[in-house]
């Protein structure tokens, strides 16, 4: 008995180096994959949106005195120097939706999106002489589409300009006047997108943002402010943010919601198999020794190659189809080589019912717990303690010692 014993540790062992060596495959694939194919989506689809304010200035000419040093004689020149002078954002009403639309690359999926930005700015020429003022909006991307561009002043058309990194349009503004700037357009994006106030503490004036998502799974990123009112709309959120007079260095962010990512479950997985295996053997191990079965230990080296088949194959399955439809095949295929193997090794009842009801509970729905964040670690505690309720209650009348006592135990039906 102690040989045999010694034989599943060993078994049991070299099982659990394979699941480590094919988890950090896994990992290794996730990794090199995502670096590669995360430009390829950003390239083709867009990168990571962070908008900001557009802005509004004139230049102001003015003459300058430089001292220059030549010949060892100080020289004084004048020279003249441009500066731009900004004026101040009055009030700013900005509308954004947000639509989701997952991309799966090999073993990772996307969080893509589309957006629909419209914005309307209004701009106080504080100088007292009419200016030639310039409005400029920024890209909130350099790898990105911007299809239905509009930059109006006071709702007339203006000669838009493309200054690579942004669009501008210029019109005269008399002393003190206001003028209304509208920018809208529509555009893409991926993992996120940003409204920023400013590269330090920013003053904000008069502001309202309103976020339309078609997502419910909303989360809020550190370092940006939450909404000051949220209600459910449709498929998603309707999200405002509403400011009178305001000091920040936060951002306005919404995150895009991630779908389960096959690559690092399917490593998970791996690597919990282990945990697995070992109950699955501890059951086989205490019901052939209550039903005097025997079950030698290259019976259990099968058995565990039917388990590492599970996630073999799952590795390699998940990046052609989704996680779930992969899941219940790699399910079914591992239980059908434990099933039909037993059924010629020991009989087919114990292999239909036991066997593969334990396979089922600490195989397929203990791995399947990781598709439940959060709530992985409790559901395995709670099937550890009900295994070992279970079977402390079946094996509390058994002596042991004549158990183990036993050379040869008599032969199965």
């Amino acid at each position: 008995m102690a040989k045999r014993i010694a034989a599943l540790i060993f078994i049991f062992a070299c099982t659990s180096a394979a699941w480590m060596i094919l988890g950090a495959t896994i990992f290794a694939r996730t990794d090199s994959s995502d670096s590669a194919l995360r430009g390829r989506v950003a390239s083709t689809w867009g990168a990571p949106q962070e908008q900001s304010p557009p802005t509004a200035s004139w230049t102001q000419t003015h003459m300058r005195k430089v001292e220059t040093e030549e010949d060892n004689k100080k020289i004084t020149r004048t020279v003249e120097e441009t500066t731009a002078v900004y004026l101040p954002l009055e009030s700013s009403r900005v509308e954004v939706s947000l639509g989701l639309e997952h991309r799966q690359k090999g073993l990772l999926w996307y969080s893509t999106y589309k957006v629909g930005f419209s914005g309307d700015y209004v701009f106080r020429n504080t100088s007292d002489h009419e200016q030639a003022v310039t409005f400029t909006l920024n890209f909130p991307a350099a790898q990105a589409i911007y299809d239905d561009l509009v930059l109006v002043v006071d709702d007339a058309p203006l000669p838009i300009t493309n200054q690579k990194t942004a669009v501008t349009v210029s019109t005269k503004m008399a002393a003190g006047a206001t003028a209304r700037l509208r920018a809208a357009y529509r555009s893409q994006g991926l993992e996120g997108w940003r409204y920023k106030f400013g590269d330090d503490v920013a003053q904000v004036r008069d502001f309202q943002l309103r976020m339309r998502t078609n997502f419910q799974d909303i989360d809020f990123a550190e370092n940006t402010l939450s909404p000051t009112e949220k209600r459910l709309a449709g498929s998603g959120w309707e999200l405002t943010w509403t400011y009178k007079n305001l000091l920040t260095g936060y951002q306005i962010g919404m995150p895009m919601p991630e779908k389960l990512q096959p690559g690092p479950l399917a490593g998970q997985i791996s690597f919990f198999a282990p945990v697995s295996l070992f109950f699955f053997f501890f059951i086989m191990f205490i019901l052939t020794a209550l039903r005097d079965i025997e079950l030698h230990p290259m019976n259990y080296f099968f058995l565990a190659a039917a388990f590492f088949a599970f996630h073999l194959l799952l590795a390699y399955l998940v990046d052609h189809i989704s996680i779930h439809a992969a899941f219940l095949i790699c399910s079914a295929v591992s239980i059908f080589l434990v099933v039909s193997y037993l059924r010629l090794a020991v009989g087919m009842r114990f292999a239909a019912v036991e066997a593969a009801g334990a396979q089922l509970i600490y195989l397929v729905l203990f791995s399947y717990a990781f598709f439940f964040k959060g709530f992985t670690g409790l559901t395995i505690a709670i099937g550890a303690i009900l295994t070992l309720f279970v079977v402390m209650q079946m094996t509390g009348r058994i002596r042991w010692a004549e158990k183990f006592a036993r050379r040869t135990p008599p032969p199965a039906a």
